[in-house]
């Protein structure tokens, strides 16, 4: 079992993230986004960005409301979230976009491998993988491109009017890279809890049941947004994904 220090710290900060995921939700059920994925994306992408993540929308995730939108169109100017979001900003929410596919294929791929175990057998657990968390990685990687290729699909299509078969070819375009990048934070980082913080110095498994485990995994996802970040101001500055 992980320290009792390490168990109330991280409990802390879960709870945090679940409070603030939470804040959101009440928000946008009262005031949705003129782009309803990002109804989703704002609360989702909270459970591990907490605070940063609940000030970010307060500060220019309001600008994209329904209600702002429609009140800018009636004065016959654009919406105020592309005139008034500086484009480090419009960066963060599209890395945040790309996250949140992420963060729920990989909450869905986790507990799935950690319930059903023969899961992890199907992925190369034993006959290609030494570690099970290599093979829990490609089950990962496989929902979260699922689920970003979705997101940015539901984004795409609607703002460039692409058919279905455009619509899922332009998001395959857009998310690849982007979700590969954020995926080479989240393991890293991943990788180094697992063999280093917990296998080395604390000397003890990693399980994902336990707050420990998703701590990490809160963790990972900043590590995530770390390394998307300059892919996704390289995909916006050059048209491949939408400035939201």
């Amino acid at each position: 079992m992980p320290p009792q220090w390490l168990t109330v710290l991280s409990t802390v900060c879960l709870c945090a993230g679940g409070v603030s995921a939470l804040i959101l939700l009440i928000d946008i059920l009262v005031r949705p986004q003129k782009m309803w994925i990002m109804d989703v994306v704002w609360p989702v992408t909270a459970l591990f960005g907490s605070v940063v993540v609940l000030w970010l929308y307060y500060r220019y995730g309001l600008l994209a409301t329904k209600q702002a939108a429609r009140e800018a169109k009636a004065r016959g100017k654009e919406s105020p979230n592309m005139r008034l979001t500086p484009f480090p900003a419009m960066v963060a929410k599209g890395s945040l976009h790309c996250g949140s596919g992420c963060s729920l294929g990989d909450l869905c791929a986790e507990w799935l491998v950690f319930l059903v175990p023969a899961v992890a057998t199907w992925f190369g657990y034993e006959s290609i993988f030494q570690h099970k968390i290599f093979a829990a990685w490609v089950v990962d990687f496989i929902f979260a491109y699922a689920f970003g290729v979705a997101f940015q699909y539901f984004t795409i299509k609607p703002m460039r009017g692409l058919s279905v078969g455009r619509g899922v070819a332009a998001a395959v375009k857009a998310d690849t890279l982007s979700l590969a990048s954020w995926q080479v934070g989240m393991y890293g980082f991943m990788a180094i809890a697992h063999f280093w913080i917990f296998g080395s110095l604390l000397q003890i498994e990693l399980k994902t049941d336990t707050a420990a485990f998703w701590f990490m995994m809160q963790i990972a996802m900043l590590a995530g947004f770390a390394t998307s970040y300059p892919v996704n101001w390289w995909l916006l500055r050059n048209g491949i994904k939408e400035k939201m």
